[in-house]
């Protein structure tokens, strides 16, 4: 299983194949939350941006509430049952530090992945969020497992 295609998940991006893959991503306030199907041995990660889609434009997986509808809807469409996922959640880092904390992206990312997956009542089985340290993650897509490791934070002085 260690030769599995490997795709790098980039921001405001979704990706769950039918094929198993090791799925890599780079985290600060961003949140990914990887949804994983023990039945069918199948899962997928979103990386979102931003926490809720307020209605103008696109409506992107850039945003929290669009990410994790669109990832479970092309995990069913795949045979999974929403009812067999479990959830991993990572990110919502302050990783940039300013004299303005008045955005909280990060807190807001976490809240708005813990609310929907509450809301779908899709277990969260692991968790490593907040804190002040980005973080580098893979996800193995047919045994469910994540790998992560902590990256360190960019300093901005706010001047």
């Amino acid at each position: 299983m260690d030769n599995l295609p490997v795709h790098y998940l980039y921001p405001a991006a979704l990706f769950a194949p039918s094929e198993p893959h090791l799925i890599n991503t780079l985290l600060g306030s961003c949140v990914a939350i990887c949804l994983y199907d023990p039945i069918q041995q199948r899962g997928g990660m979103n990386h979102y941006m931003l926490p809720y889609w307020n209605g103008n434009g696109l409506a992107s997986p850039k945003y929290g509430n669009i990410a994790i509808e669109k990832l479970i809807e092309s995990l069913t469409r795949n045979g999974s049952k929403r009812n067999n996922l479990i959830a991993k959640v990572f990110g919502g880092g302050e990783v940039i530090e300013s004299q303005h904390h008045y955005f909280d992206i990060g807190k807001r990312n976490i809240e708005v992945g813990h609310q929907m997956l509450k809301d779908l009542r899709i277990p969260i089985k692991a968790e490593s969020t907040g804190g002040k340290q980005g973080r580098k993650i893979q996800f193995n897509t047919i045994t469910g497992a994540v790998k992560m490791k902590y990256i360190n934070k960019q300093e901005v002085n706010g001047k």
